[in-house]
């Protein structure tokens, strides 16, 4: 039998326990008398009842001196007491709140965990978490999971604490992993790789990044197709640059790149015309705005005979679609191939690839992105060689904070003010990029921040203000810059902090990939020393009434996931615009159409049996003739199903606006079902 004995204020708590499980507490004081301290009123009573029962002392005096005595800490007129009946005791560690609760526990280094100024078991500590975690709002079961796991790897409730009260927040307590960043490879001077000359004075660039310099040992100069994937800021840009103006300077074609957004098309352009202005012309082809504005209209040299053309996939793609070509094309470098996977835009950079591929034939194609599940499987699905460098050329913390929506703008707030006093040692300060969901988001967190520190930057602002934003940032006058996806594609902003407002674009979830080439935007080698992620989420949150999953939820699942392969499957809305595409292009020659349908990456549905149907396309001795309506599919970016659609609405309703709203209201009730 061993009988514990918890030194209290005034008293003595005692508990009778076999081994297994206890069998009486007890409480009992100590006076001293001329004989030395002896015991009085002793009471018991059995775990669960709330009465004691006085007991004579003498019955406490034989259960000591018949007992393995154990004492929680030490106490002068306890030692006394036992030490005039002889009895030997040991110091045994114990979980406090479980005594409490007629628990006994003996701590250990598995089970033992930090709390304040003592140490409980993983049981309590457990509990001391559900009850705080239930202050904040509903976790679900990933993320208390999630805060378990912690909780055994750290050994520390107070740490785990500091992820769901931000206010009182210890980067050391919310840090979730550091990737490393790793000792760089060999690389050579610009001057001893084979490229002209002319370019390499005028590329501003001294010695190769690692992943410029595996591309290099690639065959980059020999002209083969590569697929680079490489963190953000590892040069990758650059890489195309490199092929594209060998190729230009040796006649062997013209510069074709790619982007997925005019804010990014038109940062390629300003940066290649000035670079490269005594090299080559640099133009421009994006999409024309549907405002007939000052401040909306094009920017840039629009000639499509211009030897470096920069453009966005489908400002590119629309030269196409209207039946025209472009010509003498050696280097196509497609920029962020990881869009092939957006539900919206995938087929139509699949389309274009395979466009470009049928006019130019002996083009050399480079496939760049930060974010590619199996790059293996994409690269062989290309017929390109992959070239990965997965070191980050900085390191990168990233840190999870669990916290309520209305405490988020404020600590947005400090974290951008302190992130800003900070200075690297590259003579940099510190700059930081939140993500949040909507536009309107945008602009209430940069208000907050302060009109002098941040700045809304997003799609709806003309290309005017972006550029002015651009600046701003770029010349260290603002601290932040708050945005939707826009920057996610690859804007090229010289961020070291990264926030997350916000796990969602709209009301959707960000997906793995999404995620990751967003926070690749923390952190530049030629700016700072490290780079930083902070993910802000709401317990219980969402941004959609069916959503089951949670914004805390989300983050933990964002964080710990794997990127998928690419093998996007083309649903008939986006199969038969592409059909149609393809059929202008190859003057509807079916052979030709099929044989680019083979080259897309991603799974079409057989539409052509339905295109005859609605009599959109004729089809005769493997040739294909669109119709004017097919026509339109092609040139105006849109597939069968909405065609058909505004065909319908057409012969009912007079007013264009009417009808625009109508197609609106078809897709949300589309996307709801």
């Amino acid at each position: 039998m061993t009988v514990i004995i918890v030194p209290q204020r005034g008293s003595y708590r005692l508990i009778i326990y076999n081994g297994k499980k206890v069998l009486d507490t007890g409480v009992f004081g100590l006076t001293s008398t001329a004989k030395g301290y002896r015991p009085v009123d002793f009471k018991t009573r059995k775990p669960g009842r709330r009465n004691y029962q006085k007991v004579p002392t003498k019955q406490l005096v034989d259960l000591i001196r018949s007992s393995k005595i154990w004492i929680t800490k030490p106490d002068p007129a306890l030692m006394a007491f036992l030490g005039d009946f002889q009895v030997s005791t040991s110091s045994a560690p114990l979980c406090r709140t479980c005594l409490l609760e007629d628990r006994v526990t003996v701590l250990n280094k598995k089970n033992a965990v930090k709390y304040g100024r003592e140490r409980v078991c993983m049981d309590c500590a457990e509990r001391e978490l559900r009850r705080e975690m239930g202050y904040l709002g509903q976790f679900g079961h990933r993320s208390f999971q999630h805060i378990r796991a912690l909780l055994e790897s750290y050994k520390d409730v107070d740490r785990v604490l500091g992820l769901l009260q931000p206010e009182q927040r210890d980067p050391s307590q919310t840090l979730f992993d550091r990737m490393e960043a790793v000792k760089p490879i060999t690389t050579r001077h610009i001057t001893q790789v084979p490229v002209p000359p002319a370019f390499a004075k005028a590329s501003g660039v001294e010695y190769l990044t690692p992943v410029q310099q595996l591309a290099v040992n690639g065959g980059l100069l020999e002209g083969k197709d590569l697929l680079v994937v490489s963190a953000t800021a590892s040069g990758k840009t650059f890489v195309g640059e490199m092929a594209g103006m060998k190729n230009l300077l040796e006649k062997g074609g013209r510069l074709l790149f790619l982007v997925p957004l005019v804010a990014l098309a038109n940062q390629k352009y300003f940066r290649f015309r000035e670079r490269y202005k005594d090299l080559a012309s640099v133009s421009l082809q994006t999409g024309t705005s549907r405002l007939n504005l000052p401040e909306t209209r094009p920017v840039g040299e629009r000639n499509t005979r211009a030897q470096i053309i920069v453009g966005t996939y489908e400002g590119v793609d629309t030269i196409f679609r209207n039946g025209r070509q472009l010509k003498d094309v050696g280097t196509v470098v497609i920029d962020e191939v990881q869009n092939l996977e957006e539900p919206e835009r995938g087929h139509r950079l699949d389309g274009l690839i395979a466009r470009i591929k049928k006019t130019s034939p002996k083009a050399q194609f480079l496939y760049l992105s930060a974010t590619i599940g199996l790059p293996n499987v994409l690269a062989g699905k290309l017929n390109a060689k992959l070239i990965r460098y997965d070191s980050r050329p900085v390191p990168l913390d990233r840190h999870l904070i669990f916290c309520e929506k209305k405490k988020k703008v404020q600590f947005i707030k400090s974290m951008v003010r302190e992130e800003f006093a900070r200075r690297s040692s590259k003579g940099y300060q510190g700059q930081t990029i939140v993500f949040t969901n909507s536009r309107a988001r945008c602009h209430t967190l940069a208000d907050a921040i302060g009109a002098n520190t941040a700045r809304p930057y997003h799609s709806g602002l003309t290309a005017k203000e972006r550029r002015h934003v651009e600046e701003l940032f770029g010349s260290q006058k603002i601290a932040c810059v708050v945005t939707t996806a826009a920057l996610a594609a690859g804007v090229d902003f010289p961020a070291s902090q990264v926030v997350f407002d916000a796990l969602a674009m709209g009301i959707k979830w960000l997906t793995v990939q999404e995620f990751n080439q967003m926070l690749g935007r923390a952190g530049r080698p030629d700016f700072h020393d490290r780079g930083r992620i902070v993910l802000l989420a709401e317990p219980g949150g969402s941004y959609s009434r069916t959503s089951k999953v949670t914004e805390e939820e989300m983050a933990i699942a964002l964080l710990k996931g794997e990127m998928e392969e690419v093998a996007p499957v083309y649903d008939v809305e986006g199969s038969s615009e592409e059909f149609a595409a393809n059929a202008v292009v190859c003057k509807g020659d079916e052979a030709e159409v099929r044989w680019m349908e083979q080259q897309m990456v991603g799974t079409t549905e057989p539409v052509l049996e339905m295109l005859q149907k609605h009599r959109l396309v004729k089809r005769k001795q493997g040739h294909i003739e669109l119709s004017e309506l097919a026509g339109v599919m092609a040139r105006h970016f849109i597939g069968v199903e909405r065609l058909l659609l505004v065909r319908h609405l057409v012969k009912k309703i007079d007013d264009p606006l009417e009808i625009a709203a109508e197609i609106d209201c078809a897709e949300v009730r589309k996307e709801d079902a």
